[in-house]
């Protein structure tokens, strides 16, 4: 009898761990990686080929400026998944000082992207010098 008490135990201890384990921390279970760099390390990135820029914020944001060849996807807009559902591969995301970024990376990562997100957003891309162009469109572009 003590015997199955202790299988039992050990079943339910095993059972216990790997739901906790799924939980974890913030992002634990979830199969994604985003990378958060730097504006130098953001302007190689750019450089190489198959990664796809996404401003993720809002149209009137955009078009005060935003950085050359990004796209603006707002990841507030109720529609943002859907805006989103042709993006694949490598990702290079930013918004104004890194918050929103971060929550679209997440997002986008989590269905397989890998994404780097911009630390500190536009606002450190300008302190580092790069350059930022103006539009003056409040029309947000989407898709290349």
């Amino acid at each position: 009898m003590a015997k199955y008490v202790f299988l039992l135990a050990a079943a339910a201890l095993a059972a216990y761990s790997l739901h906790a384990c799924s939980r974890g921390k913030a992002g634990a279970g979830q199969n994604y990686s985003v990378l958060t760099v730097d504006a130098e390390e953001f302007a190689d990135l750019l450089k190489r080929r198959n990664v796809r820029l996404i401003d993720v914020r809002t149209a009137k944001e955009y078009a005060e400026g935003h950085l050359d060849e990004a796209e603006n996807m707002d990841v507030n807009r109720a529609d943002f998944d859907t805006l989103c559902a042709d993006v694949h591969g490598t990702v290079a995301v930013y918004c104004r000082g890194g918050k929103r970024s971060m929550k679209a990376a997440r997002r986008l990562a989590a269905r397989g992207c890998t994404v780097y997100n911009l630390d500190g957003g536009i606002v450190a891309w300008r302190k580092a010098g790069k350059e930022v162009v103006t539009t003056g469109q409040l029309e947000p572009h989407v898709g290349k």
